[in-house]
């Protein structure tokens, strides 16, 4: 008994790891922009612990090794298709479009066994009740469809009426949790004595007192301390 928890724990340390490694060698992706490629590899990959785990039967060994040359394949599969667009394309295939000009287009409804529900409840969902409004619908290769209405059915935009803009304002994060990310401070172009300076206006003493803090392109500070509770009478 104590073997077999002990290999478990063995077994969950190694495909942790495995997983951590990988999931650093592809890159952050969001799972609604997986395309079917990425969905097989990871169902296939999730089989294979789980068969590791559940199936006392499936080597140990056999389990890593076929995870690791999944890993490997999926990782080469995303290099070279950065570096050859035939091979991206043949991997992720390509977006397909599905309304022009208003006009379904039913040949590429068809190759990619799509129906008109399914069509019409993802133009819903970008707020468009009517074909007729839509220049281009596309399909891209994660499944989620780019809808560009018709040039009279878009809302105005500052330019369209002339109107002058300012940039928009992103923040850095400067000081997470206490910690201060020094290379964010340095790449807003700001240093320590600055920041010293800003917390003196504030009356903080260090950046332990702060939970959160984060810089626009503006240099405007917004500091959110530690501690700070909120009493609400409930009931009354």
């Amino acid at each position: 008994m104590g073997d077999i928890f002990f290999i478990t724990i063995l077994k969950s340390i190694v495909i942790y790891i495995l997983a951590l490694f990988l999931s650093r060698k592809i890159g952050t992706r969001f799972i609604s922009q997986m395309n079917f490629v990425d969905f097989v590899m990871a169902v296939s990959m999730g089989s294979l612990i789980a068969n590791d785990f559940i199936n006392e039967d499936f080597p140990t060994l056999s389990a890593t090794t076929a995870f690791i040359m999944f890993a490997i394949l999926t990782v080469l599969s995303s290099y070279l298709g950065l570096k050859s667009w035939k091979l991206r394309k043949l991997i992720n295939s390509e977006s397909v479009t599905l309304v022009k000009n208003g006009i379904i287009v039913y040949e590429n409804m068809k190759q990619m066994k799509s129906t008109i529900n399914e069509l019409m409840m993802k133009l819903r969902s970008k707020d468009v009740f009517h074909i007729a409004d839509v220049e281009f619908a596309i399909l891209e290769t994660d499944g989620s469809l780019s809808v560009l209405l018709n040039s009279n059915k878009r809302p105005l935009t500052p330019f369209d009426i002339h109107i002058q803009t300012t940039s928009s304002i992103i923040k850095k994060d400067i000081i997470i949790d206490g910690e201060l990310l020094e290379e964010n401070l340095t790449t807003a172009g700001l240093d320590k004595e600055w920041l010293t300076a800003e917390f003196r206006k504030q009356k903080i003493k260090s950046c332990s007192e702060i939970f959160y803090a984060g810089v626009d392109n503006t240099n405007n500070l917004y500091i959110s301390k530690k501690n700070i509770s909120s009493k609400e009478a409930h009931g009354k």
